[in-house]
């Protein structure tokens, strides 16, 4: 007798293969329960068991809005008051991803800090080194001692946007928030007991190290391994378990900030092309008649005035609002233009209008692999939990046709083949910091920096509640060093989509 098992899936919309789905096309080529290429039928235990799960859409992630991916003109649709012409409009295409609908809170960033205290209790440093600056808000000449101490903890800021958080510090939260999503939906499906006391240390919950076989935690029901006796953990081909959360590169958070979608749904093939904000117009304020004349985000309006007049305050906050006041753009998105700047994933570079590819344009790949030892099989994770990477080496990719090197921030602007530097060539180096130094050396023989763009500059975007006007354009840009944070500087994270950018099989 044959037995057919039916993996555990994440609620979600199937696909069903043979139903009408575009025209009066009513039959699809795979119907997904046997092979094309060889007519043996999938998961069937004396069929060899092979495994395929059904074909489910990737779910919406907590917190997350699907942005609908397309073409667009990225880059300033402003005047370029600071003369830095470094980012030309160009016409580039984005997949479809996620994006969280508003800013990370302090509330959501207080939830990351008590985990890991509660975690890593041996090692208090993770705890300190991801505590924000609360002393962004400090000025020479400003009494700002209250948001020091109150802003990040109290509860009338719970539903404020995290500020004080560098580059390196979202990042890590996009890991731990990827890793709590996760595990919760193993606990969902049944396939694990909920036990966070019994998590401490390396012995905590990461998606990676389950997949990789060093994570096993307190199984409550596996599911049944076709191929052989007994059960076997999720893999990645069940399709349960969500992709990375991470930040938006500076590309997906344009698109998103724009949302041209919402003049394309009202004007069928009429191809939209610019904005100059997150709405219509190139004004500030609302223009419906219910809400007419008040202000469409959190900005200061002119030198001293940050909220208005007493009676009639024109943005309703002093510093930061909440993360979800005023009116969403077209893509269901809160406060894309001010409040808080948000840090992206991109390193900065003056010339990034000109070095880009036109479908998924990104500046700061660094190719790695995960670290295995002789036999071929990955190492023992870290004192965090997470497994260990390392950068590929230019021997591994030298002979690929489509990159030949590891290390690409530089790409083009500071790498072997961008030197004119025969001696630091002839060193084998694969990186320089000469373009960022003085061609002439000091007193002490050194060379000083005479540039604040380096290889750990990152791109910050939006503007934020201490800013004019102008940075609320989407395709204004401004850089920090990653490890620096801000007082109106914030985040939100993003995640990619997998299969039809849609949801529509065509």
């Amino acid at each position: 007798m044959r037995v057919k098992f039916i993996f555990p899936i994440v609620a979600a919309a199937t696909i069903v293969f043979g139903l009408s789905s575009c025209g009066d096309k009513t039959t699809r080529i795979w119907d997904g329960t046997r092979s094309t290429t060889t007519d043996w039928e999938y998961n069937i235990p004396e069929n060899g068991g092979f495994e395929v799960a059904a074909n489910v859409e990737q779910i919406t992630g907590p917190g997350l809005v699907l942005i609908e991916g397309g073409a667009f003109q990225m880059g300033r649709t402003e005047q370029e008051v600071m003369y830095n012409w470094d980012n030309q409009p160009r016409r580039v295409t984005v997949s479809s991803f996620y994006m969280d609908q508003t800013e990370v809170r302090n509330v959501d960033y207080r939830e990351y800090l008590h985990w890991i205290k509660r975690v890593f209790t041996d090692i208090p440093q993770v705890y300190r080194d991801r505590l924000p600056d609360t002393l962004v808000w400090r000025r020479s000449l400003a009494y700002n001692e209250p948001y020091v101490n109150y802003y990040f903890r109290h509860p009338a800021y719970n539903n404020y946007p995290v500020v004080g958080v560098n580059w390196l510090q979202a990042s890590d939260y996009c890991v731990w928030r990827t890793d709590r999503v996760n595990e919760n939906i193993l606990v969902q499906q049944g396939v694990l007991d909920h036990n966070p006391a019994d998590q401490s240390g390396s012995s905590n919950f990461n998606t990676e190290a389950y997949y990789a076989g060093q994570y096993e935690g307190m199984v409550k029901q596996n599911l049944p391994n076709l191929s052989g006796d007994g059960e076997r953990p999720v893999r990645m081909e069940d399709g349960i378990l969500l992709p990375q959360y991470q930040l938006p590169t500076e590309a997906e958070w344009e698109y998103a900030a724009l949302a041209l979608k919402g003049n394309s749904e009202t004007s069928p093939e009429r191809i939209w092309a610019h904005r100059l904000y997150p709405w219509n117009g190139h004004y500030l304020r609302n223009d419906s008649k219910e809400n007419l004349g008040q202000f469409r985000a959190n900005f200061q309006r002119s030198r001293g005035d940050m909220m208005g007049v007493a009676g009639a305050l024109n943005d309703q906050a002093s510093i930061t609002a909440e993360v979800d006041a005023y009116w969403p753009n077209d893509f269901g998105l809160y406060n894309m233009a001010g409040n808080v700047n948000e840090w992206v994933r991109d390193v900065y570079r003056p010339t990034s209008s000109t070095d880009y590819e036109d479908f998924q344009p990104f500046r700061g790949n660094i190719f790695q692999v995960m670290e295995t030892n002789a036999d071929g099989h990955y190492v023992e994770k870290d004192s965090l939990g997470r497994m260990k990477y390392r950068n590929m080496t230019d021997d591994e990719s030298m002979n690929r046709h489509n990159y030949h090197e590891a290390y690409n921030v530089n790409y083009g602007d500071g790498d072997v083949a961008s030197s004119v530097a025969e001696d630091w060539n002839a060193a084998g180096e694969t990186s320089s910091t000469r373009m960022y130094r003085s061609l002439t050396p000091d007193k002490s023989g050194g060379y000083s920096m005479s540039s604040l763009i380096t290889d750990q500059t990152r791109v910050y975007k939006g503007g934020g509640w201490r800013d004019r006007a102008y940075w609320l354009s989407p395709g204004t840009r401004r850089f920090l060093d990653q490890s620096e944070s801000r007082d109106d500087l914030g985040f939100r994270c993003s995640m990619v989509r997998l299969g039809s950018p849609t949801g529509i099989v065509r």
